[in-house]
Order: structure tokens, then C-alpha cells, then sequence
């Protein structure tokens, strides 16, 4: 690798380590063994290279996710809707139960963007991709066959659910629902039966 993945993959081990706000320029030349020269010729600034940082992180995140079997199994081709819908959750709670540096440095991320236009406009501008990944991984196809009408309306869905699990894994992690919570409140939901017995 050259110096400026080498920054990158310091910023990211920086991100985990010591969160985004939390993490200086020297930081990440001791974590990546760059000078600190290089930020500024390879990013910009720290700022930007730490931009880089967490929208290369969260990809990498989300490809990882769509690689990792739920209870050692892929999820079956022929599943019906929901339960693909639980099973792939399912796959989403295992990293947000295992990985809370991860979690922690996307929460504080979402805390900064009203007072960072820099940072709001990084993220703002591959919220949209991040969507259609998200639909891509749910229905178990390349990013390739999502139509953007999928990506525009189920995306952001997807992307609602997501953050707000983040966040409630470091509020209350012992409360956390399953997939199959998940599914059985999207059947009610839809069903007009949320007041209903429970299943």
C-alpha cells in the first residue's frame, strides 16, 4: 500500500480507537506510520481524510454483513419476504451486538452533522448508494438490479431501521428485538393489527 491507503486504513483504526471527533492528525500518522506531511498532500486535511474514513468504513460494514451467514447458513433463496426480512436483520444485530466501537463511532457521526456541513454533505452525497446497497443485500441481489424507484422508496427504510437499532444497541443492548421481532411488527403493521394479539 501506498501512503494514502496507508492513511486511510490509519483513520479508520483511528474511528474504532478513539472516535471520530476524538481523533487527531497525529493519530493517525502514528497509526499509519505516514508522516504527517502526507494528510495534507494525499486528503486535504485531517477533516477530509477522517470524511473518507467513516463512509469507507460504513461500506465496508455493509459489505461485510451481506458475507456472514446467519447461524452458519446463507439465507434460503426460496425464504418468503418476512422471512428473509428476519434472517437478514438477524445477520445486521449480530454485527451491531459484536462490533460497538463501530456502532459508537457512527452514532457520534450522526451527533455531528446539524453543526458539520462538510461532514452532512460527505455523507449526504452516498446516502443515496448506501440505500440501494441496503435493498441489494435485503433481496439478495447486486447492487446492479436495484431499480432506483426501489432505491428511493425501500432504501431510506432500510437505512431508518439500521440507525435506529444503532442507537438503541448502546442505549439498551439487553432489549434488543430479533429479525424475527422485526418481521412480526412489519405483518402487523401492515396488517392493521398492532393492537392485536400477539404472535
Amino acid at each position: 500500500m501506498g501512503h494514502r491507503e496507508d492513511l486511510l486504513e490509519g483513520a479508520k483504526r483511528c474511528l474504532l480507537e478513539k472516535g471520530y471527533a476524538g481523533t487527531t492528525a497525529r493519530d493517525i500518522v502514528a497509526a499509519s506510520g505516514a508522516n504527517l506531511a502526507s494528510i495534507g498532500y494525499h486528503y486535504g486535511s485531517k477533516d477530509a481524510l477522517m470524511r473518507q474514513a467513516i463512509i469507507a468504513s460504513s461500506e465496508e460494514w455493509g459489505t461485510g454483513v451481506a458475507q456472514v451467514p446467519a447461524g452458519g447458513e446463507a439465507v434460503p433463496a426460496d425464504a418468503e419476504p418476512l422471512e428473509r426480512f428476519a434472517a437478514v436483520w438477524d445477520l445486521f444485530l449480530q454485527r451491531i451486538a459484536t462490533e460497538r466501537e463501530f456502532i459508537a463511532a457512527q452514532v457520534e457521526v450522526l451527533g455531528l452533522l446539524p453543526r458539520d456541513a462538510a461532514l452532512r454533505e460527505a455523507i449526504g452525497e452516498v446516502l443515496p448508494e448506501g440505500g440501494e446497497g441496503l435493498v441489494a443485500i435485503f433481496e439478495g441481489v447486486p447492487d446492479t438490479e436495484v431499480d432506483a424507484e426501489a432505491a428511493r422508496v425501500v432504501g431510506p427504510f432500510y437505512q431508518a431501521l439500521l440507525t435506529g437499532l444503532m442507537v438503541q444497541s448502546l442505549l439498551t443492548p439487553d432489549r434488543m428485538p430479533t429479525g424475527r421481532d422485526l418481521a412480526a411488527a412489519l405483518r402487523r403493521v401492515t396488517a392493521g393489527e398492532v393492537l392485536g394479539k400477539a404472535e
